[in-house]
């Protein structure tokens, strides 16, 4: 079995000397396809095979722009780059992919395609036919660039703190000081900073808001939501369920993270609990440090993951020496952490803002899973079925995660060991409330596209009341009410978000099914994610060996199986 991210992948369609970025190149490959016949099954498939190459050298010119311009937000060229795709390419793609999508429709080959093969690309190309509208493309161009121009004003983010200035996810190491004094001080800090621009995240949201209810107008919708559920291809659940989904985490996440909050609370021998105590060891330990250096943190993960299995270490290993990682926390660097595939060439890149914290490990661990999605199902030659619903592609990266759990003994030893198992169970069980609101949150404001801004505050709030902590955040009500502007998926992927939550119920099965057989549990994961996007999502997730169900009967059990494991 190959250990490198071999054979090197290129262009067989598209002339190799064609660049990506200049429509007047572009276009005639689109002219190419156009007016290829289509009237038999072998046309039809490699017309869809060519079709796919040029669709993959699209997609790499555009994630090498993004990647550029996310690791250098202050990159006057990077950024206008990335706007001249965004701006003049990406529009006139889009009417021309919908002329294609149509033909293809129309084909009287369609229907004798192998069922087996195409049914999920033709349920994929339908759904995109019917909610295309040319109109919406240059609305759809105006809200990615208020999602940059946010994407720099975070980035743009730093404070005065300790002798020098710093990021907010450098900050973020403050928060975990076992001297209260110190934690306080660093959150007033990072609360006002990013108060400052509270006012500048509301008008971009604003238009956003107005921006999206026109779309989905124009597209034949009653609301944005029910526009986004189609365009994200969601066959398979509704709002309904996902309503549901909240009411399951409300009954069940949500006492659990409480409980876990007072006994934080006891432990520390605080009364009450503010928001600065959140992340601290509660016994005052102090902060986990993992690693000091970026490639400390590649080297022990790379040791994870050759024993999990020497086909994903010798895989990861590849990607580090390649260079295809961006790990380091740094001013001018866009918030978060990703996984990118450059499709042309099927190799991934991971970028994320490390700064020496256990989140740290798991973020690349995390990714890591993205990652390692992307490589099994590389050979496959259409871009569509390299990729998966985010409901399939959270759980290969929350599920890398979770196996990866009986390995932290290479980052830790004893007590510690203890404590960074404990604080990602703690972190698992906190998570799914906090999707929760942010998920509830969107589907109250795309359903009342009228709001005024302080209906949405009042909306949020009341949100939090349900979902929340038991914290106490007296006194920083002004914080408290502009807290989501930190959720980016809110700007830039809305409705992007209910996944995570969904993923984490595959991925606490996959671990419990670990916990029963771990070679088997791994051996089913890797096949699932060898389907790519190939089969509807029920059947991804029953390939890994799990149940494609988020309601309360299977989300109980799976709480009750974490607690179980914090002492």
């Amino acid at each position: 079995m190959r250990h490198t991210l071999e054979p090197a992948y290129g262009r067989h369609f598209v002339p190799a000397e064609a660049d990506m970025g200049d429509w007047a190149q572009i276009e005639p490959i689109f002219n190419a396809l156009d007016a290829r016949p289509i009237d038999t099954p072998e046309q039809l498939e490699q017309w869809l095979l060519d079709q796919s190459d040029l669709a993959a050298c699209l997609a790499e010119e555009s994630s090498k722009r993004y990647v550029a311009m996310t690791c250098h937000t202050d990159d006057a060229q990077a950024e206008a780059a990335y706007l001249h795709f965004v701006e003049r390419i990406n529009p006139q793609c889009k009417p021309r992919w919908h002329k294609l999508r149509v033909r293809y429709v129309n084909s009287p080959a369609r229907d004798q395609l192998p069922h087996a093969r195409y049914q999920v690309l033709d349920r994929s190309t339908v759904c995109a036919v019917e909610i295309f509208r040319e109109e919406n493309v240059p609305l759809q161009t105006d809200d990615e660039k208020l999602g940059q121009q946010y994407q720099k004003l975070c980035g743009a983010m730093t404070v005065e703190y300790d002798g020098r200035e710093q990021t907010m996810q450098q900050m973020g190491r403050y928060l975990e000081e076992p001297n209260r004094q110190v934690r306080q001080e660093a959150w007033e800090l990072v609360a006002r900073r990013r108060l400052q621009d509270a006012e500048a995240c509301d008008t971009i949201f604003d238009k956003m808001v107005k921006l999206r209810g026109r779309i989905a107008a124009q597209a034949g919708f009653e609301s944005f939501r029910d526009y986004q559920f189609r365009a994200y291809e969601r066959f398979d659940y509704g709002p309904a369920e996902c309503l549901r989904f909240h009411d399951a985490i409300a009954a069940t996440a949500v006492p659990a993270k409480r409980l876990i909050q007072e006994h934080r609370r006891e432990t520390l021998g605080v009364a009450p609990l503010r928001p600065w105590d959140l992340a601290v060891d509660p016994l005052n330990r102090p902060p986990l440090k993992p690693f000091s250096k970026a490639a400390e943190l590649c080297e022990k993960c790379s040791a994870i993951f050759h024993r999990l299995d020497p086909v994903l270490g010798g895989q990861f290993d590849a990607m580090v020496e390649a260079g295809w990682l961006d790990l380091d926390s740094r001013k001018g660097k866009a918030p978060g952490g990703y996984q990118a595939t450059f499709e042309e060439t099927r190799r991934p890149f991971i970028f994320m803002n490390a700064v020496g914290l256990h989140t740290d490990v798991q973020t690349l661990i995390h990714e890591a899973g993205h990652a390692f999605h992307a490589v099994a199902c590389r050979d496959e030659p259409l871009i569509a079925y390299r990729h998966c619903g985010m409901e399939m592609a959270e759980v290969a990266s929350m599920g890398m995660e979770m196996i990866a759990q009986d390995c932290l003994d290479l980052f830790y030893q004893g007590e510690d060991l203890a404590r960074a198992r404990r604080e990602h169970l703690e972190s698992v069980i906190g998570i799914f409330p906090w999707i929760a609101v942010i998920d509830a949150f969107q589907h109250w404001i795309y359903t009342h596209p009228s709001h005024t801004r302080q209906q949405r505050t009042a909306q949020w709030l009341e949100l939090l009341g349900r979902f929340g902590g038991i914290e106490d955040w007296s006194g920083y009500e002004e914080p408290r009410a502009a807290l989501w502007h930190r959720q980016l998926h809110l700007f830039e992927v809305p409705f992007y978000y209910i996944e995570y939550g969904i993923a984490q119920v595959g991925a606490l099965q996959l671990w419990l099914n670990a916990r029963h057989d771990p070679a088997e549990a791994l051996r089913k994961y890797r096949a699932a994610l060898a389907l790519g996007g190939s089969r509807p999502l029920p059947e991804l997730w029953a390939a890994a060996g799990l149940n494609f169900d988020f309601s309360e009967q299977t989300l109980r059990p799976l709480i009750e199986a974490v607690m179980a494991q914090l002492p």
